[in-house]
């Protein structure tokens, strides 16, 4: 299993956590997303890594920024 947490703006509101979570859910081999509106931070958990355009594409989807990465 993978886990790596981005950080990603524009998120408010339960709403905004719901709409990143249920796109990136959708992306092949995941299995969890947590996201934190108050801390911009999204945790993915996945099989194996997830390719951070595929994340992007999915963040842009919900109508959010992925700004990255966030810092262990």
């Amino acid at each position: 299993m993978s886990t790596t947490t981005y950080r990603v703006s524009g998120m408010t509101c339960g709403h905004c956590e719901s709409s990143v979570r249920e796109e990136i859910s959708a992306l092949e081999g995941v299995s969890e997303v947590t996201a934190k509106a108050s801390s911009g931070l999204v945790t993915v958990v996945s099989r194996a890594p997830l390719d951070e355009a595929a994340v992007r594409a999915a963040v842009d989807e919900a109508g959010y920024e992925l700004v990255g990465r966030a810092e262990s």
